[in-house]
């Protein structure tokens, strides 16, 4: 007997190979699988000025990427990405009373100099296609994938955040369909795969690290190239090897060591970065 319902995910058309460069826009559930990604040594830019919960914000951060502005201590240089992340939080914006803007972040100023409101399916839509034609006009060829945070927002209520969420699913659905973007099914996954409160931190809100990390083996088994798969598993005891903190770091066995995997480091780098 099967005892919980598996989230059907389809592969998409492109694959994601080792160490390409990616962007990753979103909600705190970006940074969640972005730093998983950087920790596997892929080259990744992980919300450049800020965590953006809603897709107006979104587009924000892909409009400042494309005039040209880099956060503070970038040392990137020209960085193109081959595969954008997109992660949907909320469809609830804040916008500042004195110049009817939508802002990405109130800084902790009073709630009465803004008026919050929620964005329907069309103006997300329209954000969030906005935003994906800027990402194609770095690279034409750029992978994009959206996906819709399983992060519940308790001030909502849970009826609002559902009907939030809802509203987020339908304008994804319709830019999958107009955009040729792929749909990830993070927030299906957590919902109908993981539906217990042990895949949840200690706030019953926020997925757990195991829970991310399944998010993790799934889009790996779906997107991942057998070259990439093949590079996790090198990949792996190297990143194992960094990790390690040793009784004395100043030995000459460690220092050997950490040669050692520099070395390893250096010829991984050699055998899989893109020409």
């Amino acid at each position: 007997m099967e005892f919980r319902t598996i989230v059907d995910i389809p592969r998409p058309e492109f694959e994601i190979r080792p160490m390409e460069p990616m962007l990753f826009v979103g909600s705190c559930f970006a940074d969640n699988i972005g730093k998983r990604f950087s920790d596997e040594h892929f080259d990744t830019v992980v919300n450049p000025f800020g965590v953006m919960y809603n897709p107006a914000s979104i587009l924000h951060t892909v409009d400042r990427l494309l005039a040209g502005e880099r956060p503070e201590g970038d040392d990137k240089g020209e960085f193109v990405p081959s595969t954008a992340i997109i992660t949907l939080g909320t469809n609830h914006v804040y916008i500042e009373n004195a110049t009817g803007e939508i802002v990405d972040n109130c800084r902790k100023r009073p709630q009465r100099l803004f008026t919050e409101r929620v964005l329907t399916i069309d103006e997300c839509y329209g954000y969030l296609r906005k935003a994906v034609e800027g990402l194609r006009t770095i690279n034409s060829d750029m992978n994009i994938v959206i996906t819709v945070s399983p992060i519940r927002y308790r001030k909502y209520g849970y009826h609002g955040s559902q009907l939030s969420k809802s509203v987020l699913l339908m304008a994804a659905d319709r830019l999958v369909s107009d955009c040729g973007v792929y749909y990830f099914p993070a927030y299906e996954i957590v919902n109908d795969e993981l539906r217990d409160y042990r895949f949840y931190n200690a706030d019953m809100l926020h997925p757990s690290a195991v829970a991310v990390e399944y998010i993790w083996e799934r889009f790996v088994g779906v997107a991942f190239s057998d070259e990439a798969k093949h590079f996790l598993d090198e990949w792996k005891p190297i990143k194992e090897a960094l990790g390690h903190r040793p009784f004395n770091p100043e030995s000459a066995e460690y220092k050997a060591f950490m040669a050692r995997t520099r070395q390893r480091i250096e010829d991984i780098n050699k055998k899989y970065r893109r020409k």
